[in-house]
């Protein structure tokens, strides 16, 4: 017969601790082999009484897989106050007041984007070329070309905006009148500038092959910039001023072995 002890454990009257139960440790040591005395746990406070452990320890058990080890705490992000008290260059623009704009004031129009064919009514007319000497070569021999243009500055309103623009000349393309043309990067000088005697070669010079009248021309060639009251800026692209037209009179040179000279023979041949 089994009765309940004041620990809750259940006694048999009369049966003998079975071997199991002792090395389990279960039976009582003080088992006088009359009664078994079978050790439990009543139900208490923060205890299921299905494990045989008290409240605590259960618990214990059941919250170590849920065990962690908490960081530590976080400090809140600074304000952008605090942002500004700690590095006052760095952050000297918090401290910069902003007005709101007045709906009552109209908002100013910001200027166009300038483009090189804005300014092309401001560019210079093309340069005139002059041949050397005094518009006349002689065929088979150099004629020297010059086209004078340099940078200058014009000003007037673009946009309704006042404004300087300042061109200078990258490159002179020159156009003899017989098919032939060239590019040079300036527009040539003069044999006296030059200190080069006359009917030599020149960076300009042309040489043409048969007697006539020419037409030359001379275009020049501009990279400009701005100015509208706050320093000057490049202008993407080239402007092209083409030069008037400058009539070549080019003559045939014949040589005579006479004895005397146009001085003192001015009807001799060739005077």
């Amino acid at each position: 017969m089994l009765a309940c002890g004041s620990a809750g454990a259940a006694v048999a009257s009369g049966i003998a601790c079975p071997k199991q139960l002792q090395l389990a440790g279960i039976c009582n040591s003080g088992n006088d082999g009359n009664e078994v005395v079978v050790g439990g746990t009543g139900n208490e406070e923060g205890s299921d009484g299905r494990d045989g452990r008290d409240g605590d320890e259960g618990s214990r058990d059941r919250d170590r897989d849920h065990d962690y080890e908490a960081g530590p705490a976080q400090p809140d992000a600074p304000s952008e106050f605090e942002q500004c008290l700690d590095d006052w260059n760095r952050y000297i623009g918090c401290f910069q007041r902003e007005d709101p704009p007045d709906p009552a004031d109209p908002a100013t129009p910001a200027i166009p984007a300038v483009t090189i064919t804005d300014i092309a009514r401001f560019a210079p007319a093309g340069a005139l070329v002059t041949a050397e000497p005094d518009n006349v070569g002689v065929v088979g021999l150099p004629t020297n070309f010059v086209g004078s243009a340099s940078a200058h500055t014009v000003g007037g309103e673009l946009f309704g905006y006042p404004i300087s623009v300042r061109f200078t000349p990258v490159g002179f393309d020159f156009d003899y009148g017989d098919g032939t043309t060239a590019t040079t990067a300036d527009g040539g000088r003069s044999w006296a500038t030059l200190d080069q005697a006359q009917f030599t070669p020149t960076a300009t010079s042309h040489v043409y092959a048969q007697r006539g009248e020419y037409t030359a021309t001379v275009d020049v060639r501009y990279t400009a910039e701005i100015d509208l009251g706050i320093g000057w800026f490049p202008i993407d692209g080239e402007l092209t001023s083409e030069g008037p037209g400058q009539q070549v009179r080019i003559f045939e040179a014949h040589t005579a072995l006479v004895a005397y000279t146009c001085e003192q023979a001015p009807h001799s041949p060739g005077c």
